[in-house]
């Protein structure tokens, strides 16, 4: 006589109620949602850099809300890294990096991403490092019709959304930066400098990158601090988009836990 085991179904995963973390945020297209980015993201002082630009690790970074990434890819040593300018001052290596952020997205199912290379690598090697790092599945490529909202990103998990400012396809979701986004200029050396002019991309781009940092000469906390403050960022944010004619689709921002990038990130969404 034999005994038939009942064998209890995994049960099916429950999809998320909200999109980075809010629910109406899960009916906007994504041309249409502001995500707080962070300036040289990989250079940061966790990390031990050199004249760092954030505070915290990638993967802080990730955890205190941060959902766009400015990464620089070089060819150093023989192997891909994220470094900035001069890889002996600071630099993680490429696979690993991108095997945390894969990490966190497959752990926190309703978060969609962006990441704008400035690449010193070839779309070959950043094809392999992503296929490395288990994230190639993630990526999400624009077709040049309607975006789709970040709940359908999400239902579909494909929540990374990469561009480059150098390279383009092959692969497929390597997507060239200043075709799909303008940006404001991002050289200033104080906070009364900063204005709305555009730089690159053109006027049929449909995203906005609000370059919004000051460097005397060098990245610095307090300076940031101005920068970010509630009503310094508010104000050119909404001035911004006026002359765009669009809320920016990522806000960049040295030291980002100085003053108060998530709040104005929130507010401006509403707008």
């Amino acid at each position: 006589m034999f005994l038939l085991a009942c064998v209890t179904p995994e049960p099916e995963p429950t999809p998320p109620s909200a999109c980075n973390g809010s629910e109406a945020l899960c009916d906007l297209p994504f041309d249409q949602v502001v995500l707080p980015g962070t300036h040289n993201s990989m250079s940061n002082e966790a990390d031990d850099f050199s004249l760092p630009n954030q505070p915290t690790s990638l993967t802080d970074q990730y955890d205190d809300g941060i959902r766009a990434l400015l990464l620089d890819t070089y060819e150093w040593e023989g192997d891909l890294w994220l470094c900035h300018g001069y890889c002996e001052l600071g630099a993680l290596p490429l696979v690993d990096a991108l095997t945390d952020l894969a990490d966190f997205l497959r752990t926190h199912p309703g978060e969609v991403m962006a990441i704008i290379f400035e690449d010193y690598i070839t779309g070959e090697q950043t094809e392999g490092a992503f296929d490395n790092a288990g994230l190639t599945g993630l990526t999400y490529t624009w077709d040049g019709g309607s975006w789709p909202t970040l709940g359908e990103m999400v239902a579909a998990d494909t929540r990374l959304f990469v561009t480059a400012e150098s390279g383009g396809p092959p692969p497929d979701w390597y997507q060239p930066a200043w075709e799909l986004y303008r940006d404001t200029p991002y050289d200033y050396a104080s906070v009364a400098e900063m204005d709305c002019a555009s730089n690159r991309g053109t006027s049929d781009s449909p995203l906005f990158l609000l370059n919004h940092w000051a460097e005397d000469p060098f990245p610095d906390p307090d300076l940031a601090a101005e920068a970010n403050s509630y009503d310094v960022l508010e104000a050119r944010v909404n001035a911004c988009a006026d002359v765009f004619g669009q809320l920016p689709n990522i806000v960049a921002v040295d030291w980002y836990t100085e003053g108060d990038l998530f709040a104005v990130i929130d507010a401006v969404q509403e707008r």
